[in-house]
C-alpha cells in the first residue's frame, strides 16, 4: 500500500506546512493538533498516518522530526472544547499550531475538509495524512504529543485507563466514570459525560475502533 508522498506538496510554494489534529472522539483531555515543514531532502523513513504507525515508531519517527524539521504545535483545552465545541476547539488547535511555527509558511495543507477561518493561502485535503507526507508528519506529532499528555493524566487521575485509552470511550474508561465519577479533564459537552452530570445511565458504549 502506498505511502503518503511530495505529490501534492510538490505544487505548491514553499515553506509548506502540513496540519493535523489528534483528539477530537475522546470523552476526556485536551485536542491537540501539530504544524510540520518537511526538508524535502532530508525527513525521517516511515512517515504515514499515524493510525497505521506502531506506537514505538511514532515516538522516534516524532523524535527524529524535531531535529529535522519545523514543528509547532497547538492545543485547545478541555473547557475550550466545551465552550466552543469539538469543531471550533479543533480549527483553534490547528491555527495555534501554525502560529506555534514563528513564521508564515507560504502555504499550509490541512487535513480535513475545511481550514480554519485564517488568512493564509490553506488547502484542506480529505483522508490528507495518508496522502501527503507532511500532513502525515503532522498527525505523528499531535498523536505523540496528545498520548503523552494523557499518559500524564492518568499518573494524577488513576482508575480511567487514561495511559492506554487517551481518553477514548472505551468499556474500561466506562467502567472508571461508573466508579470514580467525572474528573475535571472530562469533556461535559459530550453526550456520555452530560448523561452523567444529568444523573442519567449512559448508553453502553462499543469498543471503539480507534488507535489508541
Amino acid at each position: 500500500m502506498a505511502r503518503p508522498c511530495f505529490k501534492l506538496e510538490k505544487i505548491h510554494p514553499e515553506p509548506l506546512a502540513g496540519v493535523d489534529e489528534a483528539g477530537c472522539a475522546p470523552l476526556a483531555g485536551p485536542v491537540v493538533a501539530a504544524a510540520v515543514v518537511l526538508d524535502r531532502v532530508h525527513f525521517p523513513r516511515g512517515i504515514d498516518d499515524s493510525k497505521v504507525v506502531p506506537a514505538k515508531e511514532r515516538e522516534a519517527i516524532c523524535a527524529r522530526l524535531y531535529k529535522v524539521a519545523k514543528v509547532g504545535v497547538g492545543i485547545a483545552s478541555v473547557e475550550e472544547i466545551d465552550r466552543l465545541n469539538i469543531y471550533w476547539a479543533r480549527m483553534l488547535a490547528m491555527a495555534r499550531a501554525v502560529d506555534a511555527l514563528g513564521f508564515d509558511p507560504a502555504m499550509v495543507l490541512v487535513d480535513g475538509n475545511r481550514c480554519p477561518k485564517w488568512e493564509r493561502p490553506s488547502l484542506a485535503i480529505v483522508a490528507g495524512d495518508a496522502k501527503c507526507r507532511s500532513i502525515a508528519a503532522a498527525s505523528i506529532v499531535a498523536k505523540v504529543t496528545r498520548d503523552r499528555i494523557m499518559a500524564e493524566h492518568a499518573r494524577e487521575w488513576p482508575g480511567y485507563g487514561w495511559e492506554r485509552n487517551k481518553g477514548y470511550g472505551t468499556p474500561e474508561h466506562h467502567e472508571g466514570l461508573a466508579k470514580h465519577g467525572l474528573t475535571p479533564l472530562h469533556r461535559r459537552s459530550f453526550a456520555p459525560v452530560r448523561a452523567i452530570l444529568e444523573g442519567q445511565a449512559p448508553a453502553a458504549m462499543p469498543q471503539l475502533l480507534v488507535d489508541i
